[in-house]
């Protein structure tokens, strides 16, 4: 347990030194919006890699400049198998602190998603009053299962909230990385921000290359800067995580690896769960379904239904990579070339996401991604030179190609 908390002991953490030191760094917006005041049960959900381990070191430094080190405790659960070996490390720290006197504590379970079920410890601590005076922050990496699980905590919350980390959208990038500040906003805004915008044309399209080489992830950001590209330890790592989660998730690696080649092949146009049984060894199309699915709750794959009048789950599929590192770390997995096109479209859907629900529509023509808030907004990707027509279903439509679609993104 102390090999976690160093801080007890007055040494430094070397997570949060190894931030501290790198060249390029950044403090993740989640720093500064989560309230750390007691009692409170908070979630912190996104892919592994993306910074959520960062971000709590962070958050624990600021800690240490106002509260005692031994009232703040930090656990990785990547190692515990169940609620049994979760409910020994909490009852440990609380036998501890009791005879510390801490009477507040700041709580970090790191990564629990694949504790089985983990919140039946988390649960009985809360009911008998063992963390009144506590604030809890817990982190995991497979959204559906963790949306699933944090039900189990009807009014047990307190001031807790729900937060997603992602990998840095392309507008957070220039802003972060490249130190443009840029005006960005919701979709409603995205007009009046592409004018304002304008200003930064050429900045922002050169900024927009090197997105499309290291996507929002930290560490592909910083190889590229340190080494003008991304080094195979880091698609290894990346590569590492994802097989680790799906094989967590029950998944057959080998099954998985035919539905990513056959999703690359796809190149972003709609196919069904039949589609993908029939090209790969899996047969069943509600298994294929599943795989796919795994992809989306690690947040490496974003699903596209059909949105006509309503959304229709039974017609085919765009099925996009959400970051352009996964192109690059599925590319090189399973020996399949990567459509930049393709690539793009699934980037921006990834981002256009963020703010509101997507969708895509084809009949005579086609829409790639539709924003579906109050009105239909359509966006159609072209890499090239392409006619296209606002189809009747939608109110408003942007044509992204490449003289404008860095302007457009670094708006949202």
């Amino acid at each position: 347990m102390e090999e976690y908390n160093p801080w007890w002991s007055g040494e430094k953490d070397e997570d949060y030194l190894k931030w501290r030191n790198a060249r390029i760094r950044w403090i993740p917006s989640i720093v500064n919006r989560i309230t750390l005041s007691p009692f409170a049960l908070h979630f912190i959900y996104g892919p592994r890699q993306v910074g959520k381990t960062t971000a709590i070191k962070i958050m624990i430094n600021e800690l240490l400049k106002k509260h005692d080190a031994k009232s703040i405790f930090y656990y990785s659960c990547d190692e515990l198998s169940d609620y049994k070996e979760l409910g020994e490390v909490l009852d440990s720290y609380y036998t501890l602190r009791k005879t510390w006197g801490i009477k507040r504590a700041f709580i970090f379970l790191d990564e629990i998603t694949f504790v089985t079920e983990w919140w039946r410890a988390i649960k009985a601590r809360i009911d008998r009053g063992a963390f009144k005076n506590d604030v809890i922050v817990i982190t995991g990496s497979a959204s559906i299962e963790l949306m699933k699980q944090k039900e189990f905590f009807p009014g047990r919350r307190g001031k807790g909230k729900d937060y997603i980390m992602l990998p840095l959208s392309f507008s957070e990038y220039v802003e972060l990385i490249e130190k443009i500040k840029v005006f960005r906003g919701e979709i409603e805004e995205i007009d009046e921000n592409f004018l304002r915008n304008g200003i930064y044309k050429e900045k922002l399209k050169v900024a927009f290359q090197k997105y499309i080489e290291t996507g929002g992830f930290p560490l592909p950001i910083i190889d590229f800067f340190q080494y003008g590209k991304i080094s195979f330890s880091t698609f290894k790592t990346y590569l590492d995580w994802l097989r680790g989660d799906w094989l967590k998730a029950g998944k057959n690696e080998k099954y998985m690896k035919e539905v990513i080649s056959y999703i690359i092949r796809a190149r972003g146009t709609p196919i069904s769960w039949n589609n993908i049984a029939s090209e790969t060894s899996i047969n069943s199309p509600n298994t294929a379904r599943s795989y796919v699915e795994t992809l989306e709750s690690t947040f490496a794959a974003k699903i596209l239904y059909f949105l006509s009048q309503k959304v229709d789950y039974k017609k085919n599929k765009k099925i996009h990579f959400t970051d352009p590192l996964f192109y690059y770390v599925f590319s090189n997995y399973c020996r399949e070339s990567i459509d930049r096109e393709a690539m793009i479209e699934g980037m921006a859907a990834s981002i256009i996401s963020r703010k509101c629900p997507v969708y895509y529509w084809r009949n005579s023509t086609e829409v790639d991604i539709i924003c579906n808030k109050k009105e239909k907004i359509g966006f159609e990707i072209t890499w090239g030179i392409k006619k296209w027509k606002k189809p009747r279903i939608i109110k408003k439509a942007y044509l992204l190609n490449r003289d404008n679609i860095h302007v457009y993104l670094a708006s949202i």
